[in-house]
């Protein structure tokens, strides 16, 4: 054997460096491009002449499109190839990277951001994890998921200081330029890529499918729906829960039917894994609520630019960066229940702390302790989630687990944004109408016109855009309208801080539960299955 061969067949023996490099990078621009979107709201908001609430919708679609369509687009990756998924997944989401540098309006950031690159990350995440497990061996897998994983968790980090100064001092379309050149980076290295043939069943379950879009699918857009004034809200959040009703019901019937389905309704089974899932969903809604109201509050409240957000933010990423690492190096002799629960309690505790702040609050830094607390619990819970979920099931069937597992954290991420965001703006809407009907230096019409503009479009503005607005009203009229708006904003940014708080009080009471139950045996085939 010659040397050139040995070394070939050590390669393919372990797998390539520089294929698990390009991985890592793939995962880190998936990660990133929420963060970027969060920070730069306000100058998207600008540049493209559009309003809060759309760019916030547009934040909760991307998350809702991966989190509906992520297990149809595993069983894409199965049936048509997962190198074929992996490039088609890329290639989504370089489209819409590319087309957030070059959009001029609201709707090619839905369609071709949001929904083009939904669907990539639907692709990308379930074939990525499939070609790690494919294409490197023994301890050199673990090395690339815990790569992989490291990735994600950097660009979680740092994600809002990087998008706050491309934002800032450059501008945010670069920032997907970026995303689109790492993106080709990665393409670049594709023959490297093995596939991974399939061997299972290769039936299809397109009722399962249709029932689990639908599902996931009403309930968010009809919050979406409501927060843009639309109407059919609650027929739309019906045929959500009727559809996920229906999914649970389909998927017993056609595995006693011993007929293929979306997704094995045995997982679900195992107490572990069910409140395992429920944590990760809780987490997720906390998460997402935080990361829309937090930014908006900070560039519409307190005008900060991008990079100040990123900054202000950054305590809540960075400890829940550093926090999860010592918790997953000094985890053993502890148990995973009990370091989720004490994790729930601080991330509602730094939250629950906030509220009283936020009235108050002319500067960032009257966050950052209760942002170090919550992020500190989130920490604790990303180092310890997704391995008690996926502990008690077996090899063969990990791969599913996790995608089910990713799924549910993306359909709360996207309820979180959605919710929240939709929170904040009825609460602002009917906090503004009640302080100008009891003002006593408006007029009656000034009153009514005032209710009138809120019903059919409240938005957040800053002072700054009310005073360009208000331009030729008397002056008394101007400063009565500028007093009710700085009112009304922290009132309405309080309320929506009750949701994530809500999530992480679920999270507290179900990781009681967990604690009541004996503690699953470590999995290594669990380790790093649940990418982004």
């Amino acid at each position: 054997m010659t040397e050139g061969t040995a070394g070939s067949d050590q390669e393919q023996g372990t797998g390539n460096p520089r294929l698990a490099i390009l991985l890592a990078m793939a995962m880190f621009v998936l990660v990133v491009d929420t963060s970027l979107m969060n920070v730069s709201i306000a100058a998207v908001v600008r540049d493209l002449g559009t309003t809060v609430s759309g760019v916030q919708s547009a934040i909760a679609l991307e998350a809702l499109v991966s989190a509906a369509f992520i297990l149809i687009g595993s069983k894409v990756g199965d049936l048509f190839g997962r190198k074929r998924a992996y490039v088609l997944g890329l290639l989504g989401y370089a489209v819409g990277a590319l087309a957030m540098a070059l959009a001029q309006g609201l709707t090619a950031v839905i369609i071709f951001w949001a929904v083009l690159g939904g669907l990539g990350a639907s692709l990308l995440l379930p074939a990525m994890q499939s070609l790690i497990h494919g294409n490197f061996q023994g301890p050199a897998q673990r090395r690339v998921y815990a790569l992989v994983g490291a990735a994600a968790a950097i660009a979680a980090a740092v994600g809002p200081l990087l998008g706050g100064f491309i934002t800032t001092y450059l501008s945010w379309r670069v920032g997907f330029l970026l995303e689109v050149v790492v993106i080709g980076v990665v393409l670049s290295g594709i023959r490297l890529v093995r596939d991974v043939p399939y061997t299972g069943a290769r039936g299809v379950d397109p009722v399962g499918a249709v029932l689990s879009v639908l599902g996931m699918g009403g309930i968010v857009l009809g919050i979406l729906v409501w927060q843009e004034g639309g109407e059919s809200v609650g027929a739309l959040i019906l045929i959500g829960a009727v559809s996920l009703a229906a999914l649970a019901w389909w998927l017993g019937r056609r595995k006693r039917q011993d007929k293929p389905t979306l997704l094995d309704p045995e997982l679900f089974r195992s107490k572990v894994f069910r409140l395992g899932i429920s944590g990760q969903l809780l987490q997720q809604v906390a998460l997402g609520g935080t990361m829309i109201a937090l930014p908006m509050y900070l560039q519409i409240v307190l005008e900060y630019n991008a990079m100040l957000t990123g900054l202000t933010v950054a305590p809540l990423s960075l400890s829940m960066f550093g926090v999860a690492l010592l918790a997953g190096k000094n985890a053993a002799g502890r148990r995973p229940s009990g370091i989720i629960r004490v994790g729930f309690a601080l991330l509602t505790a730094g939250l629950v702390v906030l509220v009283p702040l936020v009235p108050r609050a002319d500067s960032g830094w009257y966050l950052l302790v209760p942002l170090i607390i919550a992020g500190s619990g989130l920490g604790l819970l990303v180092s310890q989630l997704n391995n008690y979920t996926l502990s008690p099931i077996s090899e063969e069937r990990v791969s599913e687990a996790a995608g089910v597992n990713s799924a549910a954290g993306s359909f709360g991420l996207s309820f979180g944004l959605a919710f929240a965001g939709a929170i904040m703006l009825a609460t602002l809407s009917i906090s503004f109408t009640n302080l100008a009907q009891q003002s006593t230096v408006l007029a009656p019409a000034e009153q009514q016109h005032v209710a009138q503009v809120l019903e059919d479009d409240a938005e957040l503005v800053t002072n700054t855009q009310l005073q360009e607005l208000l331009a030729g009203q008397p002056e008394a009229t101007q400063e009565e309208i500028i007093r009710i708006n700085t009112t009304a904003r922290p009132v309405a940014l309080q309320v929506a801080l009750l949701i994530p708080i809500l999530a992480g009080l679920i999270g507290l009471f179900n990781s009681f539960r967990m604690m009541r139950l004996p503690d699953p045996a470590p999995s290594g085939s669990a380790e790093g299955m649940v990418l982004g």
